[in-house]
């Protein structure tokens, strides 16, 4: 395609790797397959109209491309297996990022891509046990073929319903503090007749005409009165501090989340975002975990570092590589079972933590109706 037809508001490609490259990805995608993707993508949202959609596509038939190499069972076709399943990767982490890029995802595309990853997995394996078995009638590659399909749909079933898990967690922990805020607001209101109610020994005559006297007649009335003689009246007491028992609040390191709305024109200072850590007993536990982390996400690494990705490369890249398709394939399927176990074992404490934060609501919640 001419240069003429380029699309000339795609960015340079240091702000196509800020926009289109994750914060944290998995080791083997920061280091093997964005250098080699993120330029294409550059290039495919500059010089094409290619969708992303279209390239799930295309990652989805050279995935089916290197099931047949791998079904002819020899190490030569292995091996041209192995490099093609590499490109539908690579394809494979493309099409999301021109999707950022372009601003063209969708909710289908991503739908598409899950599917078409999990046909991808469940076909590949299958063809590349049955082509060792066919070549060398070995029943391990019969069970090893099930055990790819039955880890690959472990790890998604295990990883949606942990974010389902957490999503509620912080759900809930979200509709508790807008309670409690709800609670402050309205002990800041207060109404005269209330007051009269609850107080019918006061003089109000008196204390108006001591307002009147210091020009502040008027506020008595309104609603945001903050008036010390009004507070007499209703003993609101100290407003309810923050129903978030935060733990180790580390608030130079939290992440507050996405600010709210802008404060009006006039009100005072925001409220300092309030930080719940539902991770603290793993923390506390595992000490070295932030340093680790730290060192890892400088690289843009997650710390969990078996995935469905690395497993994915170490069965149907690295074993056919090398030739050594059952030690390849045990050990990723070993190392992703470490470390589906270890994300449950985090996700175990991480309800502990969040039992004790809603008992610590309740706690305050007594205190202050007492």
């Amino acid at each position: 395609m001419s240069r003429q037809s380029a699309r000339p508001d795609v960015p340079p490609l240091a702000e196509v790797r800020r926009i289109t490259q994750k914060k944290r990805d998995a080791w083997w995608t920061v280091i093997l397959v964005d250098p080699l993707a993120t330029p294409l993508v550059r290039l495919t949202a500059r010089y094409t109209r290619i969708t992303p959609n279209q390239i799930t596509w295309g990652a989805f038939v050279l995935g089916l491309v290197s099931s047949v190499f791998f079904a002819f069972g020899d190490w030569q076709w292995l091996v041209l297996g192995a490099v093609i399943y590499h490109f539908s990767f690579v394809l494979d982490c493309m099409d999301g990022k021109v999707a950022r890029l372009t601003g063209q995802g969708s909710v289908f595309g991503a739908w598409l891509d899950f599917v078409f990853d999990r046909i991808r997995v469940m076909v590949c394996g299958v063809a590349l046990m049955g082509g060792q078995y066919a070549r060398t009638h070995d029943e391990t590659y019969i069970w090893l073929a099930v055990a790819v399909v039955f880890l690959d749909t472990l790890r998604y079933i295990n990883s949606l319903e942990i974010f389902k898990i957490r999503h509620t967690m912080r759900k809930q922990i979200k509709a508790r503090v807008r309670a409690a805020r709800r609670a402050e607001n309205a002990a800041e209101l207060a109404f005269m007749e209330d007051l009269l109610r609850d107080n019918p020994e006061a003089d109000v005559e008196q204390d108006l005409e001591r307002a009147k006297a210091e020009g502040v007649a008027s506020e008595v009335h309104s609603a945001d009165d903050a008036d010390s003689r009004i507070e007499s009246y209703a003993d609101a007491g100290s407003h309810a501090e923050s129903y978030a028992d935060a733990g180790s609040r580390a608030e130079s390191y939290a992440d507050a989340g996405s600010p709210g709305d802008p404060a009006p024109a006039g009100a005072g200072p925001r409220r300092k975002a309030q930080v719940i850590d539902l991770h603290q007993e793993f923390r506390g536990k595992f000490p070295a975990y932030l340093r680790a982390r730290s060192f890892l996400l400088r690289h843009r690494i997650r710390t969990h570092l078996v995935s469905g990705i690395e497993f994915q490369m170490g069965v149907f890249i690295i074993g056919p590589l090398f030739d050594v398709v059952i030690p390849a394939t045990i050990v990723s399927g070993a190392l992703l079972l470490v470390f589906e176990l270890a994300i449950i074992y985090k996700l175990l404490l991480s309800t502990r933590d969040f039992s004790r934060t809603l008992d610590s609501f309740e706690k305050r919640e007594v205190a202050t109706a007492a």
